[in-house]
């Protein structure tokens, strides 16, 4: 049964789900100027994603087990 998100989060955690992210890459990439338009903050928020130190990579921000979940319910391919 798929649990209700917004496309946008949903993308958003599909995309950090391929592969950590850096923090800089995740604001490089999802910046924006609507200050309604809150896409990876909601993410972690809702626990979907969350920073996490990754040998030989560094502070990331990464897919939790929440998010994993989300994507399987929502149809979403999960690596």
């Amino acid at each position: 049964m798929a649990v209700s998100a917004d496309p946008l989060v949903l993308d958003f955690v599909e995309w950090v789900a391929r592969e950590p992210r850096s923090h800089a890459e995740v604001l490089a990439t999802w910046k924006t100027s609507c200050p309604r338009l809150t896409i990876w903050e909601d993410a972690v928020d809702l626990g979907y994603v969350a920073r996490a130190m990754i040998a030989d990579v560094g502070a990331a921000i990464v897919v939790t087990p929440a998010g994993t979940q989300l994507l399987r319910d929502n149809g979403r391919v999960v690596s």
